[in-house]
């Protein structure tokens, strides 16, 4: 229920952004991630797991007061590390929190000014967390020290991948410098798999306590992207050419110029569309 959640955060769904109620999978997961359970989160695409993540974690955050760079957003792209940032940031500020952006795009004027202010919290890519941890230019029990949760943002994409296992044994690094384990919540297209994936998940951590959360009579079906969720075509393109190579997906435009454009910019990156 909204009413669970953080009571800024709370008032500002309700009269900022015009919602009635949360949907299934955002009120299932409330419980869980407010006790500090691992979780791994199943919806499909444009199913609203971002926010079903970030809003418990957000009210966990100013309940407990955590301070400092408290939680990681980890997403495989940093196209959509860059589409996001906007609308977390926006959560994030209705609660006095911030939100910066890390990737191997940003400039290192802007690494600079995130190591002085240390956001609340800092979307990444899994290779930036290790190039942080290495970094000599990085403090890194300061920077990183006070991280509290991990957001896996496309875990599905990651899981048995080569980027993968890279990105556990960084998990594993982080642990180890925070000194206590962290809470690790995977955002995952509808499988068939899901308490494997959650245990893969847990790394060396398997044993905490856990819960695959997916609404009731929920499963595989078509998934929807909207370009507005992605910024630009462009960046559309990259997402389903990365993300979903070799599967079926159905994607909505607001315009037939904007079918053809997106299908024009799939086919140049290899992928068969048709509209």
């Amino acid at each position: 229920m909204i009413d669970d959640l953080h009571p800024a955060l709370a008032h500002h769904l309700v009269n900022s952004l015009g919602w009635r109620s949360l949907r299934p999978l955002q009120n299932e997961a409330i419980e869980p991630l407010l006790a500090g359970r691992d979780a791994v989160l199943l919806a499909p695409t444009a199913g609203g797991k971002t926010e079903t993540a970030m809003f418990p974690l957000l009210t966990a955050m100013e309940r407990e007061r955590w301070t400092g760079v408290s939680a990681l957003y980890v997403c495989p792209l940093k196209a959509l590390l860059n589409n996001l940032a906007p609308r977390l940031a926006t959560y994030a500020a209705w609660l006095g929190r911030s939100v910066a952006v890390w990737h191997g795009d940003v400039s290192a004027s802007t690494r600079r000014r995130i190591l002085r202010e240390r956001p609340d919290v800092l979307l990444t890519t899994p290779e930036s967390v290790e190039a942080m941890l290495v970094s000599t230019k990085v403090e890194h029990r300061h920077f990183l020290g006070d991280v509290r949760a991990v957001v896996v943002d496309e875990i599905h994409a990651l899981a048995g991948d080569d980027r993968g296992w890279h990105l556990l044994a960084v998990l594993e690094r982080l642990t180890r410098l925070c000194g206590r384990p962290l809470q690790r919540v995977g955002l995952s297209a509808t499988i068939g798999n899901p308490e494997e994936l959650l245990t893969w998940l847990q790394g060396a951590g398997r044993g905490r306590p856990a819960s695959v959360v997916a609404p009731t009579g929920s499963g595989p079906g078509t998934v929807d992207i909207e370009l507005d969720h992605v910024g630009s075509v462009d960046n559309a393109a990259n997402v389903l050419a990365a993300l979903h190579r070799g599967e079926k997906r159905l994607v909505f435009c607001d315009s037939r110029a904007l079918v053809e454009k997106l299908g024009a910019a799939l086919r140049e990156r290899g992928v068969t569309s048709t509209g």
